[in-house]
């Protein structure tokens, strides 16, 4: 009979072979919330451990709310913490990049052509050969006199209410202005003769009354387009007899081309010179008649995006070294004269890897402030290498990818050297992002955005192979915790409703969620219209299924330049669970007699038996105070796994 239970358990919608799960219920627990760093015990979550699980039932676990830290899963008790964590999806084939997006990908893109302005930095820690591994990738940036762009960055965020600050910020654009003609005139654009210095304004209140459109918040301005011009005309007419050769409104340049003496043009080219290097992303630059602009606003720039070529993967399957590799190659006859560099995306089955714990350690320290001595390999192996999902191989009927299924690292390798990994689990029908974690020294990559937009692609390629693997799930979602807000721009996107464990638009349920940090969100998606008298009764209804969101003054403010490391995390996923002091099992009240627990499969020691064999098994039951506590045990297990896993996975006590 126990044989019987296993192989059912076994058992996945059909898919039978892939295993059992066996899981360990460590109840629910509280501990300190990570995401608004109130104090005390704010968080509450169901805990199990999990000796070995199917991808299939890890998989409806994902649809449950449940989540993985190693061998430890875990779903937050949405009306008992004060950050509720919604599951995130997105439908891969329905996906479109917006504008910061494309952009990102095309910053990469031009770090690969090799016209990519980079600064080195002044100091690396922790490792000793990093400091080689960033210069063999930034070899050919170019190295010109700048402001430290950590200078301008903080003044930028302060919004350069010190005037020092303002005016160290003004000098740092004169000087990305300056390279940007340096540039042009390097690569032939503007002829080379001696070109006045840039100087940069601060746009007053008063003079953005007078404007008749502005797009965005217009902060600076530079008119050294109206200056070059001047400088052009007047050395055209000292070399050449304008009134022979015809041309009074033009210039010859190094690669003998007319070039036409017009401030709008060599603003045009100035913009599209300081777009392409990459290192102005707090602002948006926009010629305007001839006027060089800087915005607050982040409009699509006009700059092209450079063409990839994707190797075909060579697939592999064998082992727990087995290795998917996919290689970029650049393609750009304009670019031609620069250093290219060679981008490789490696997937490889979850095992521990030296140099990606290296990696690892210099992320957590000097992204995320850890201290040396609490990073160690046993953590790291724990947290990020450590699995239960019981491996799928491929195979040729469609159901399975070419990689097979189960819990992998995704390698960015960039000329050789190990800059990026994203720790995932391929499951039947989705790719699901755990962690990610990268070379600090290359943040200005953002590396956690263009590795999302890598996975998603990942998934619409894996599609032809496995049809029902369609979806991309990237962890939590907190509306409360604005380092989480970037996850809703990767549309369009689901939310989970954790109480009927229904998708429901994010869009739709939006405006509930900017009023109540709890929302039973399957509630309200009809709600897509908007139309007033329902989202008004709607909004009255919610005060009986939510709670009060976190005070302001709790929720974590992020400056500019921290936003961009932890937006940049993995994606910022799910950081390791540490549990505090578990709860007593009489403080949560719950309708048990709801809930079937008498096929639940148990293990005692080896042995194999449903619970309603249990009192025969064992008669009599000496103390019916252990039975109600165990029954009680199993409810709330069967409420958080759902009824059909309960009767599933294997529960062993």
């Amino acid at each position: 009979m126990a044989e019987k239970m296993g192989n059912e358990a076994s058992s996945s919608g059909g898919s039978i072979h892939r295993g059992e799960s066996v899981v360990i219920d460590h109840g629910c627990r509280l501990s300190s919330c990570g995401y608004c760093k109130s104090g005390g015990f704010t968080s509450c979550s169901h805990g199990l451990w999990a000796q070995s699980i199917t991808v299939d039932d890890y998989q409806e676990l994902l649809d449950r709310g449940w989540r993985r830290s190693g061998s430890f899963l875990y779903k937050p008790e949405m009306e008992r913490t004060c950050c509720p964590s919604y599951t995130i999806r997105l439908k891969a084939g329905d996906f479109v990049r917006n504008k910061e997006q494309n952009r990102v990908y095309r910053r990469m893109q031009r770090f690969l052509d090799g016209t990519l302005n980079v600064k080195k930095p002044d100091k690396v820690e922790d490792t000793p050969n990093s400091s080689q591994a960033l210069c063999s990738l930034v070899g050919n940036a170019s190295s010109s006199t700048m402001v430290s762009e950590s200078i301008a960055k903080e003044s930028f965020a302060g919004g350069c209410g010190d005037n020092h600050k303002a005016e160290e910020y003004i000098k740092y654009l004169s000087s990305k202005i300056d390279n940007a003609v340096r540039t042009c005139v390097e690569r032939g654009k503007i002829p080379s003769v001696q070109l006045p210095k840039a100087i940069v304004k601060k746009v007053t209140q008063q003079a953005k009354k007078k404007l008749i459109e502005v797009c965005g918040d217009l902060l600076y301005t530079s008119n050294i387009s109206f200056q070059i011009a001047a400088v052009l005309r007047r050395s055209q007419s000292a070399e050449t007899d304008a009134n022979q050769l015809g041309l009074s409104k033009s210039s010859i340049t190094q690669s003998g081309q007319l070039f036409e003496v017009s401030p709008k043009l060599v603003a045009e080219m100035l913009a599209c010179s300081l777009d392409q290097q990459g290192e102005l992303s707090s602002l948006s630059i926009k010629a305007c008649n001839g006027h060089l602009n800087f915005y607050s606003s982040t409009p699509e720039t006009a700059s092209r995006e450079t063409s990839v070529n994707f190797v075909s993967p060579a697939q592999s399957s064998g082992g727990s070294g087995g290795k998917t590799k996919c290689s970029v190659l650049v393609n750009n006859h304009e670019f031609s004269q620069h250093k290219r560099r060679r981008l490789e995306i490696r997937l490889k089955r979850s095992t521990f890897d030296p140099e990606e714990y290296a990696l690892y350690r210099r992320y957590q320290i000097r992204v995320h402030n850890d201290k040396p001595d609490k990073v160690t390999e046993s953590s790291y192996k724990r947290f990020l290498v450590d699995t239960p999902i019981i491996f799928v191989p491929p195979s040729g009927d469609g159901t399975v990818p070419p990689c097979g299924f189960g819990s992998f690292h995704q390698q960015y390798v960039i000329d050789g050297q190990l800059v990026a990994v994203g720790v995932v689990d391929i499951l039947p029908r989705c790719l699901s992002s755990k962690y990610l974690f990268w070379d600090p020294d290359l943040a200005f990559l953002s590396l956690g955005k263009y590795s999302a937009l890598e996975e998603i692609k990942w998934v619409k390629e894996t599609q032809v192979h496995c049809p029902s693997l369609q979806y991309y799930y990237l962890g939590y979602y907190i509306h409360s915790c604005c380092k989480m807000r970037y996850k809703a721009a990767y549309r369009p996107s689901e939310l989970l409703c954790p109480l009927r464990y229904q998708w429901v638009p994010f869009d739709t349920v939006k405006p509930l969620l900017d009023k109540k940090s709890y929302v039973v969100l399957s509630d309200f998606a009809k709600l897509e219209n908007g139309a007033s008298s329902q989202l008004q009764a709607a909004e009255n209804s919610i005060e009986q299924a939510c709670i009060e969101p976190c005070q302001e003054d709790h929720i974590v403010s992020h400056s500019d330049e921290e936003s961009l490391s932890e937006e940049d995390e993995e994606m910022n996923l799910d950081s390791e669970v540490n549990f505090g002091p578990e709860t007593s099992s009489m403080e949560v009240e719950y309708e048990l007699k709801a809930d079937d627990i008498s096929d639940i499969v148990l293990d005692l020691n080896g042995v194999r038996l449903q619970y309603k064999d249990l009192q025969r098994a064992f008669r009599p039951i000496r103390e019916q105070r252990h039975k109600d506590l165990l029954e009680l045990q199993l409810h709330r297990y069967t409420r958080a796994v759902g009824a059909g896993l309960s009767r599933r996975m294997v529960y062993s006590l």
